[in-house]
């Protein structure tokens, strides 16, 4: 089946580099085209100067003009195209890659990466080789803070079971899923502040000094100055009217200079990709949802009529980015006022639209994390969506659970069952044989399950948690902290997330690792008890067999568990599934022999 998904996406890139070969070509042709159009201007002139006859320059003029006006937007649109399937192509081999070793273009969310958060260092949730880099197919800034979001906090059920639905529909909608995408690549390459710029831009009135006749005369001055040339023609008594008009016209853009520079500085570049957000906009109105929360998402989108506002801001912007060009913006002032009318319209807009506009980019976010989710179930449709569960204990049951960035022909499945109930597991076992990796298992599929991802198993059912981890306890330089006094940190973050959180579920790889053995005993001993008494739910994986005493002592509450190995002619088996009890096997002084070095036994 995995090939079958590979074959596929390698299909749709093939092609789409095609159809960017064909728009290429046809770019160039037109490009060539319009190097023609300057060659027919010059013997155009050349025919003129020879027959003294100027008309003939002036009808050619105006005909090559409009000619190489629609060569130059031919030109533009196929190179729009040709940009388009480039993207397109690039997107199909990303999923390719990421199927295949988990490579991937978009970011993996390292910025969001925190030693001190509940659970995303130990579960490895951002930064390389992460789940957010397996996952993520956000584009946008905002998108990317959106999904970093899902990850870092366990939604309620009421949110998770639409969010469910919304994805496996999206899921069904692989060519609209891969076109979105497509259209949204350009936003890894964005000035993540860009958008906020906008928003801040848009929030604040301009402010021009006598706006209202300014907006009056720029609708009048066309017509007065086109009649003023027109009446010179005739009239040569006229031509200073129009030379003083024509100076007055400049002089007047040129002392709203700072307003227009202001406007330029932040919305004149963003124009085109505005033009980009507006075809997004428009493709999730026009898609038809059954999903209540795609309808809901889709809704505010249509109820504002998102598409054409932002595509009537994106051509505000770009008309005024006319004058980059100095012989157009200088005859555009010259007759219209140009710059002043773009703004003035472009702060007309600002009145009218800007209360729905950080909304609006919010849903783009949410389509985009919903469509990296949906990538699983497109991926790895063997993949399972969890049951969440709501009665009063935890539960935490799974059918063959594998951990998901472990590939898919080298992790190993496991069973587990925690049903409405409070207990804390043991699992012991030797070095290497995959108690920290079920951990982290079991943790990062949680993850997935609560925010409404499908998840790396069989089937799922899980109450909504909130987890802490004590696995990856390190010493800080900077902070002047030993490893000891680290995880007595760690443990003190534990204590108080359990007294003040509902449903926490703690997973702890190996307690105390600071300190001497007997201290470690007896402090992961005191512990325990004290999470028993609080009446805490986990697991705690550890190489201490009297830590699995404690099922003696709390037998209604203490579960053991363990991996073992199989030592067969001196070499070490490993098949890292659980097990109900407490591992008698363990390998440190084989692992220690065969690096030479033997142990006696006392």
């Amino acid at each position: 089946m995995e090939q079958d998904i590979i074959n596929d996406y390698n299909q749709r890139a093939s092609a789409a580099q095609q159809k960017a070969a064909k728009y290429k070509k046809l770019a160039n042709t037109y490009s060539l085209l319009r190097l023609s159009i300057f060659a027919l201007i010059v013997v155009a002139i050349s025919i003129a100067v020879q027959q003294d006859n100027f008309t003939i320059v002036a009808v050619a003029f105006v005909v090559l003009i409009f000619a190489f006006a629609w060569l130059v937007s031919r030109q533009s649109r196929f190179e729009k195209l040709k940009q388009y399937f480039d993207d397109l192509q690039k997107v199909n081999l990303n999923e390719v890659a990421t199927i295949q070793t988990h490579a991937n273009i978009y970011s993996d969310g390292a910025r969001f990466a925190s030693e001190k958060h509940f659970y995303t260092a130990d579960l490895d949730i951002f930064g390389n080789a992460s789940l957010y880099q397996l996952v993520n197919r956000t584009a946008t800034s905002t998108g990317n803070a959106k999904l970093a979001d899902w990850f870092d906090q366990p939604s309620i059920k009421e949110i998770i079971l639409p969010r469910q639905e919304a994805i496996k529909e999206i899921a069904t909608k692989k060519d609209w899923k891969l076109e979105i995408q497509t259209r949204l690549l350009f936003g890894i390459q964005q000035d993540a502040n860009q958008l906020k710029n906008l928003f801040k831009y848009l929030h604040l009135p301009l402010d021009m000094p006598g706006e209202k006749w300014l907006a009056l005369y720029a609708k009048i001055a066309p017509y007065l100055f086109t009649g003023i040339l027109i009446l010179a023609w005739f009239i040569p008594q006229a031509k200073l009217a129009a030379i003083i008009i024509g100076i007055a016209n400049m002089g007047i853009v040129f002392s709203k200079a700072m307003y227009i520079s202001k406007a330029d500085m932040i919305a004149g570049k963003i124009g085109n990709t505005l033009t980009n957000y507006a075809d997004v906009f428009k493709r999730i109105e026009e898609e038809q949802w059954h999903a209540t929360y795609n309808i809901s998402h889709a809704g505010m989108l249509k109820s504002g009529k998102t598409s054409s506002k932002i595509k009537e801001l994106a051509s505000l912007i770009n008309k005024l980015n006319y004058h980059l060009n100095m012989i157009v913006g200088f005859i555009l002032n010259l007759f219209f006022l140009w710059d002043i009318r773009q703004v003035i319209a472009i702060e007309n807009w600002k009145r009218q639209n800007t209360e729905s506009l950080e909304t609006a980019f919010d849903v783009i976010a949410e389509f985009e994390a919903l469509i990296s989710l949906s990538g699983l179930a497109v991926n790895y449709p063997d993949w399972a969506f969890p049951q969440i569960e709501d009665k009063p204990g935890y539960t935490l049951i799974a059918q063959s659970l594998a951990h998901p960035l472990i590939s898919a022909a080298k992790r190993i499945e496991n069973n587990y069952e925690l049903e409405d109930t409070h207990k804390i597991d043991i699992i012991t076992g030797s070095n290497m044989a995959g108690k920290s990796t079920f951990l982290r298992t079991i943790g990062i599929n949680t993850v997935l399950a609560l925010c409404g991802a499908p998840v790396c198993a069989k089937s799922m059912r899980v109450s909504v948690i909130t987890m802490i981890t004590y696995m990856r306890i390190k010493d800080s330089l900077n902070e002047s902290t030993s490893t000891f006094k680290a995880e007595l940190d760690r443990l003190q973050m534990l204590l108080a997330a359990v007294e003040n959180h509902p449903k926490i579920f703690f997973l702890i790889d190996e307690m105390l690792r600071g300190t001497n053995s007997v201290d470690k005993y007896l402090g992961s001993k005191a512990v325990i008890e004290q999470l028993i008494r609080k009446n805490a739910v986990g697991m705690v994986a550890t190489h201490d067999l009297q830590i699995a005493r404690l099922e003696d002592k709390y037998p209604d509450y203490v579960r053991n568990f363990y991996f073992d190995i199989q030592v067969k002619d001196g070499e070490m088996l490993f098949d890292y599934k659980i097990k109900h009890g407490e591992c008698k096997t363990f390998n440190a002084s084989l692992l220690l022999k065969q690096i030479g070095i033997d142990v006696e036994a006392e």
